[in-house]
């Protein structure tokens, strides 16, 4: 039996700004906090990342400045995805070229293809790159459902490493996973929603590409891996004692939320690229009141980020 390439807690990170472009030394604090927290895996330039607000140039050096900060103590997965099946090509190109460990690829949005569409699309990748691939299925941004039946098909492709799974449909997720474990042991299916890994995990899959680890990279790696190894009594304790800051996590559009919550614990600048602005007030109350709740001491964590 072959184990997944990826499982287990892997963070969407937030990418941080300046006002002078990304902020490196933010990024490196945030990448080494999330190692030493128990992140299994980094997920770099996805949605969390604001993948569409970066250039070209500053991809590479993302990419670059990952890698070499991770320093193979976990796998980089750089967010490579787009609507131009060419440009995901060269993206993942350039990923497995800069020492990437894989790519998430999302579903291409605006475009709206076919389920055969979408399948040839990876195919294609698959066919140009060889580079893990984590299909990444979030039709609520997308406008298109990667469907059971269809990832069934991409399991025999064996460049796809996984799927994150973000539909929001938990018999979607069961269908995926009772579908692709006939064919292959090591096709890893990932939770893209923080309030339904613990649900998915126990359902059979491996674990999470999480928002909420940013904030909490300690607990959801406790989380999914009791959940994991069968503790279903401490994964449901932690799912449910985070599950308020889950949700206030996704009460605007992420990274909005996430974005105000680092800053509040001092890893990096309320600061977003437009069409993406701060969270309201309200959000900002309520997330305040949520890492309250979860023991969390904001303006304590501030002082010691701004100090170090």
């Amino acid at each position: 039996m072959r184990e997944p390439l990826f499982r287990g807690t892997g963070t969407a990170l937030v990418t941080p700004f300046s006002a002078s472009g990304v902020d490196y030394c933010a990024m490196g604090r945030l990448i080494d906090w999330q190692i030493e927290s128990g992140a299994d895996f980094l997920v770099v330039l996805g949605t969390t990342g604001e993948a569409p607000a970066i250039s070209e140039a500053e991809r590479a050096n993302v990419t670059s400045f990952s890698v070499a900060r991770a320093s193979g103590r976990v796998p980089v997965v750089i967010g490579t995805g787009g609507n131009n099946t060419e440009r995901a090509i060269e993206n993942c190109r350039s990923a497995r070229e800069l020492g990437a460990d894989g790519a998430l690829v999302v579903t291409p949005y605006y475009n709206k293809p076919s389920q055969e569409g979408l399948y040839c699309h990876f195919e294609a990748i698959t066919n140009s790159v060889d580079i893990p691939i984590i299909a990444y299925n979030v039709p609520g941004r997308t406008g298109v459902n990667l469907l059971p039946s269809t990832v069934a098909r991409m399991a025999s492709l064996p460049g796809i490493a996984g799927l994150k799974e973000a539909s929001g449909s938990i018999a979607q997720a069961d269908e995926i996973i009772e579908s692709v474990r006939h064919i292959r042991d090591d096709f890893s299916v990932l939770s893209g929603n923080d309030d339904q890994t613990f649900h998915i995990v126990n359902s059979g899959g491996h674990g999470v590409i999480s928002v909420l680890s940013n904030i909490l990279p300690d607990r959801v790696a406790e989380m999914t891996r009791a959940a994991t190894r069968g503790d279903v009594a401490t994964g449901r304790e932690l799912h449910l004692n985070m599950l308020p800051l889950m949700r206030s996590l996704f009460a605007e559009t992420n990274p909005m939320p996430v974005k105000y919550a680092l800053s509040r614990l001092g890893y990096c600048e309320n600061r977003l690229r437009l069409p993406l602005v701060p969270a309201s007030e309200g959000t900002m109350r309520r997330i305040d009141s949520d890492l309250e709740l979860c023991g969390v001491m904001a303006d304590n964590a501030l002082d010691m980020r701004a100090a170090g």
